[in-house]
């Protein structure tokens, strides 16, 4: 073997290891390294407009960018989560007086059900009132673990989403401030041609920033939206409904239907059908045009991808990699594509260069005619040669 090639596949192992060993010191704060670098992708134009009125102060500028961020970003989610808890309490306080029970709003479902749906129901085992109370403080009880365990969870591991959370602003103004020293550093790094690296890494980008705006201003209006029909028609708890249409929102398609739907169905067995009518009507008008308009203009357009594409990556990203799914399953598909859109172009080049090829051939080269030397016997023409 010779001895550059023991010493370059020695460098690649060598370079594979250092590399797997740094993932996983990073592994414990993958999540605030990910969104660092989401955000800073986002708020990036915000930062070069800042930057562009003080270049003599990257630093500043810089701060100003986060300290925004901070104000859009976080205060926002303060105010809607302290008056999320405020209702949750006070619906907890309405129930555990007897205010509010369950019972009751079942037991007027119950009986507003047509005689044809009981057979399903028996062969469920929610034949009966009972039965169906039983299986829904069931359903109830395994709820209350979960959540409990999970506020426990939250009380302990204070101090690391605090860590976290300083992981992502430092990274973050990093990567504001040294984002193009870094970005020029990949791409050295990276062993593709310059028009594939410059190709790949404006998808990245581009689908990074229209996932988070477009999702986010989607999850936006569908919550403010159907938390203002909801205090409309004076439904209790309009700001922690709003909240779950806003997070379900995320789900393309069928996201805030969940919410309404539900609530439009309890109207109409009820007996309200001007309720159930107004909200069903706004639910499909006004709330499911926000999804069908706004997502496709917002998402598909920027990142040029189909809607069931959109769809799919984000509904597979957020199975496999929970909440930031909606933002890393669009991506992949993106590169994805963008990769094998890539790979076809190589081929299609690869096929006329030998397409040309075979149908130009090079001109073959032709030997000068040696002359005898002066003396010699001239060599017998073929004739003569047939003769003898």
């Amino acid at each position: 073997m010779p001895l550059s090639l023991l010493h370059k596949r020695t460098f690649i192992l060598l370079l594979a290891a250092v590399t797997l060993g740094f993932g996983l010191v990073l592994w414990e704060y993958v999540g605030a390294i990910f969104w660092g670098v989401v955000l800073a992708i986002v708020f990036s134009p915000l930062h070069r407009r800042i930057l562009s009125r003080m270049p003599r102060s990257p630093n500043l500028a810089t701060l100003l960018t986060l300290l925004l961020c901070l104000v859009v970003v976080i205060l926002p989610l303060v105010l809607i989560g302290v008056s999320l808890v405020r209702e949750t309490a006070a619906i907890y306080e309405r129930m555990s007086s007897g205010n509010l029970s369950l019972g009751s709003y079942l037991q007027q479902i119950f009986d507003a059900l047509p005689p044809w749906i009981t057979p399903w129901l028996e062969k469920l085992h929610l034949g009966s009132l009972s039965e169906l109370q039983e299986k829904l403080t069931e359903v109830a009880v395994q709820a209350s673990k979960l959540a409990a365990a999970k506020a426990v969870g939250l009380g302990q591991n204070t101090l690391g989403f605090v860590v976290s959370f300083g992981v992502m602003l430092y990274l973050m103004y990093f990567l504001l401030r040294d984002g193009k020293v870094l970005i020029q550093r990949v791409r050295e790094a990276t062993p593709l041609e310059p028009a594939q690296k410059h190709e790949l890494g404006s998808k990245f980008t581009t689908v990074i920033r229209a996932t988070v705006k477009g999702n986010l201003a989607v999850a936006a209006a569908q919550g403010a939206l159907g938390g203002l029909i909801f205090w409309i028609l004076d439904i209790q708890a309009a700001t922690l409904w709003a909240v779950i249409m806003a997070f379900l929102s995320l789900l393309p398609a069928v996201g805030a239907g969940l919410v309404w739907g539900p609530v439009a169905i309890y109207f109409m067995a009820t007996g309200a059908t001007a309720e159930a009518t107004i909200l069903a009507a706004y639910g499909f008008l006004v709330i499911g045009l926000v999804d069908n308009v706004l997502r496709p203009l917002l998402v598909g357009k920027d990142t040029k991808m189909p809607d069931y594409i959109v769809l799919i990556s984000t509904l597979g990203g957020m199975a496999v990699f929970g909440l930031t799914g909606f933002v890393l399953g669009p991506a992949i598909a993106a590169l994805f594509i963008a990769t094998w859109d890539m790979f076809a172009g190589m081929q299609r080049q690869t096929e006329q260069g030998a397409l040309q090829a075979a149908e130009n051939p090079p001109p073959q080269k032709t030997e000068p005619a040696v002359a005898p030397p002066a003396g010699a016997p001239a060599e017998p023409s073929p004739s003569s040669k047939e003769e003898l």
